[in-house]
């Protein structure tokens, strides 16, 4: 079953939830293909979906245009803005990333452990697909090729909702995506693109579509993660905003201090692993941290700091209560003094999403502490946050940071969208 049509081409709300009904029936039988699928079909898909994105590369920008001009009407922030426009260049990172995809290790089928019991028997566990993956995220239209990708190469049909305002764009992505099913025989209906912006949609989807979706992954703030941990009747993966952290110690070397925080900061700010709160040790306010937050004001970020920091630099906007839990997802940094690494901890504690923290010291034992008592899906020690990515810790792709506690946390990849079973072997064995 194809849905890859433009809104322009649909027909009423009412036609349109019907579809999304039955795109789970066609999910759960694309599914039972994928999961006996070999490495050499789905490698192939991957390799013509990339070529398909490139050849459509033209269409994706003109339909991409349209979605930003409606974006900008709307008044979306220039954040908003950058996560949803595609330029060529990015374009050729998708594709490549679906070719670095096909060049990772298939996860299907792998034994995870094996042993032999007493009694003869051979156990082992094997990697198998998790099923049908719902898959709901906001404006960045790469997620589209990104999570039904990875879905596909760990042997998992993907039925995917993306927000209203890249709807037109993620829709011309998904007709390359059924381009490179069609090259290596395999049923367009292994991804499939909600069509649809009826929030009434997603409702169906955190039902479960009459049993057929297994698992469901949100990606985007804070608002539509909680509707999906409330309402979802399935399984979910939380993806809860990153309010990451970094962390100068006193024994911190400034230079470093400073090049890690402004690159944690500011080189993409509207990412989920972009510094959003600043905690300086007092004892380096003057020194170490003058220096950083001029830095970061040189880079056209605004500061929002506590009565110390304002101290230091009277270019400091005062920060509120809320700042030091907000995500700002643009140049926006809050700027807090702390008395020492216990108060840092428990300053992330208290705000944090348990995304991602960073501490930057010279002292072992301090960072040592750090990342043993810091209780989020990624903690970095001398390192920026904007590491907080599948594809830097060379996993490949990612659909998204996880920060729950179950079955995935941090990078979710090909491996976190597998499950097991255990495949036993006997000799005519019975027990007493």
């Amino acid at each position: 079953m194809s849905v890859a049509f433009s809104m322009r081409e649909t027909g009423s709300s009412e036609d349109d939830l019907q579809a999304v009904e039955s795109m789970g029936r066609a999910a759960r039988a694309a599914a039972d293909v994928l999961a006996t699928a070999t490495t050499d079909t789905k490698n192939r898909a991957l390799a013509a979906m990339a070529g398909a994105l490139r050849d459509g590369r033209d269409r994706i920008l003109e339909v991409n245009a349209e979605d930003l001009h409606r974006a900008a009407t709307a008044r979306r922030p220039a954040a908003f803005l950058d996560r949803l426009k595609l330029t060529a260049g990015r374009i050729e990172a998708v594709a490549q990333g679906l070719e670095a995809i096909a060049e990772l290790p298939d996860p299907v089928g792998a034994v995870i452990a094996d042993w032999k019991r007493p009694n003869g028997l051979r156990i082992a566990r094997v990697r198998v697909p998790l099923g049908v993956i719902g898959i709901i995220y906001e404006s960045r239209p790469n997620v589209t090729a990104d999570a039904g990708a990875l879905c596909l190469k760990a042997g998992n049909a993907a039925i995917l909702r993306c927000g209203s305002d890249s709807l037109e764009t993620s829709l011309e992505i998904v007709t390359c995506l059924h381009a490179g099913l069609a090259a290596a025989g395999l049923p367009e209906a292994a991804i499939q693109l909600v069509p649809t912006a009826d929030r009434a949609a997603v409702g169906m989807m955190l039902k479960g579509l009459g049993g057929t979706i297994d698992v469901i992954v949100p990606r985007g703030g804070r608002s539509l993660v909680e509707r999906v941990q409330n309402e979802a009747r399935v399984p979910v993966f939380g993806h809860l905003e990153g309010i990451c952290h970094v962390y100068v110690h006193e024994a911190a070397d400034p230079e470093m201090a400073r090049a890690v925080t402004v690159n944690a900061k500011m080189r993409r700010t509207g990412i989920c692993g972009a510094a959003e709160t600043l905690l300086i040790d007092r004892s380096i306010l003057d020194s170490h941290g003058a220096a950083i937050i001029d830095a970061l004001i040189a880079e056209g970020c605004e500061v929002r700091g506590d009565d110390a920091v304002r101290g230091v630099d009277r270019r400091v906007l005062p920060a509120s209560d809320t700042d030091w839990g907000t995500e700002f997802l643009d140049a926006v940094i809050a700027v807090r003094a702390v008395g020492g690494v216990e108060e840092a901890m428990e300053h992330i504690a208290r705000y944090g999403s348990q995304h991602t923290e960073a501490i930057i010291t010279d002292d072992e034992a301090v960072a040592a502490r750090f990342l043993r008592e810091v209780d989020s899906a990624i903690v970095l020690h001398n390192a920026s946050t904007q590491f907080a990515d599948g594809g830097e810790f060379g996993m490949g792709a990612e659909i998204g940071i996880a920060t729950g506690r179950l079955h995935a946390r941090g990078p979710v990849g090909l491996e976190q969208l597998t499950t097991f079973k255990y495949v036993v072997r006997g000799s005519g064995q019975t027990r007493p």
